[in-house]
């Protein structure tokens, strides 16, 4: 999952930042309003952390705007604003949650994945395709029954194939959730990150769509 984060506390930004790489999300870092607006219309992230109290443009503004230009990534603020006014305008102005400062980062962990829950459609922490089993809370993964222990990148990798088991996943969208849209990254690095994955999984695992991208089967074998 690619993450845009929006926080100009640079102690807070870089907390999160490091927690929540270490649960394999990849992370973009902006520190006033006018570059998060900016990431939001040009980036293409899965969700959006977003503080309210930014210089540039207040993040209110921020959202407020984003909506008006169709941009549909899910957000949550973060923000010491805890009156009832607040939360109310703020989850009206189009935000998906809103979370009180100060607060644990395992609570903003759990929230993450309770939003991403909620926009894949299902209920439970799990994704499963045929014998092969992938825990977003624990960070287990099972093959056969068996665990199989996965690199934080190679479990990025494998989270977003299971999530559109059975459809391509073009090569650009992978190389943004795993790295970044702004890393520049060696034309080999994906190829290196899949044959791993097969080598712990099986051959047949992944499959390559020439010119496309790669794709994990329904029932991959």
């Amino acid at each position: 999952m690619h993450i845009i984060l929006v926080e100009d506390d640079v102690q807070l930004g870089e907390a999160i930042r490091r927690a929540l790489e270490r649960l394999a999300y990849t992370i973009s870092w902006f520190r006033n309003g006018n570059e998060a607006l900016l990431a939001l219309r040009d980036h293409d992230a899965d969700l959006v952390l977003l503080d309210l109290g930014l210089p540039g443009k207040d993040g209110l503004d921020v959202l407020t705007e984003a909506r008006r230009l169709r941009v549909a990534t899910p957000v949550i603020v973060m923000s010491a604003r805890d009156a009832v006014d607040s939360r109310i305008s703020v989850l009206d102005a189009g935000a998906d949650d809103y979370l009180v400062k100060p607060f644990h980062l395992d609570e903003l962990a759990a929230r993450i994945r309770s939003l991403a829950r909620r926009v894949r459609g299902v209920a439970v922490n799990r994704l499963e395709a045929g014998a092969l089993s992938l825990d977003l809370g624990t960070f287990e993964v099972t093959w056969h029954g068996q665990r199989v222990d996965l690199t934080r990148r190679e479990f990025a990798l494998l989270q977003t194939l299971m999530e559109r088991a059975g459809r391509i996943v073009r090569r650009e969208s992978l190389e943004t959730s795993l790295y970044g849209p702004d890393n520049v990254v060696s034309t080999s690095a994906l190829e290196v990150l899949v044959h791993s994955l097969r080598r712990k999984l099986s051959h047949g695992a992944i499959q390559t769509v020439r010119g496309f991208g790669y794709m994990l089967p329904r029932e991959p074998q």
